[in-house]
């Protein structure tokens, strides 16, 4: 099973745990995609109802082609009941990385308000200590850029602003700011480092989400493998 078959494999298998009457948090990726569109064909074969909140205008463009109702977080009464996203990096204490499509910060809102935060992989983001394969992306407000690059040169870490492929000058996220992606040789505490990183001044947030995952879907060549917290 190549690497796209295993992310359908986990995005088709988390829409089938999809009921009607929920309110769902639609994440941001490749993966996720796969489970928009299983839940788009499951409202027009099997008459789903379900309301969607997207954490971005990617999501929400995928939402809205496949049919699915969408809303804000402003008109759910209490919280989701389940938040569909993937990750970059999965620990074994499913703490994750996540940001390379740089809305982290609202799939970490999303994932919050969730009774649920289901995150849907391929067995190529399982890692055994987070920061091995990828940085952690850290949203900033622009004339915070340099200072935040200098405490994370303190701290031991190097932090590049990332760039726009396709257009001059930086990746601007959709509430406006800067990503900084930061290479850390290892992180050893996550919590620790979540706390440090919220603090620095200029940083809206980052790419570690601790203790917040509480199911991984795994697509597998076996089929799917669920761990939970």
């Amino acid at each position: 099973m190549g690497q796209s078959a295993a992310k359908r494999l986990a995005g088709e298998t988390a829409a089938q745990w999809i009921t009607s009457g929920m309110h769902i948090g639609l994440g941001t990726g490749s993966t996720t995609a796969y489970a928009i569109r299983a839940i788009g064909r499951r409202i027009r074969e099997e008459g789903l109802m379900v309301r969607g909140v997207p954490t971005s205008s990617s999501a929400e463009l995928l939402a809205r082609e496949h049919g699915l109702p969408l809303c804000s977080l402003d008109n759910v009464t209490g919280l989701l009941d389940v938040a569909l996203d993937g990750a970059d990096e999965v620990s074994p204490a499913l703490d994750l990385i996540k940001g390379r499509g740089a809305a982290h910060t609202c799939e970490k809102l999303v994932a919050r308000q969730a009774k649920r935060f289901v995150v849907l992989i391929d067995p190529s983001k399982q890692v055994d200590q987070l920061g091995s394969k990828m940085p952690l992306p850290i949203e900033v407000m622009p004339m915070a850029a340099g200072v935040i690059m200098r405490s994370l040169d303190a701290m031991g870490a190097k932090g590049e602003l990332r760039m726009g492929l396709r257009k001059d000058g930086p990746v601007v996220t959709d509430q406006g700011f800067w990503v900084i992606d930061a290479w850390f040789d290892k992180i050893d505490n996550p919590e620790v480092l979540d706390s440090v990183i919220l603090a620095m001044p200029g940083v809206l947030d980052h790419g570690l989400f601790v203790q917040i995952a509480t199911d991984v879907i795994v697509g597998t060549p076996d089929g799917v493998q669920v761990l939970t917290r």
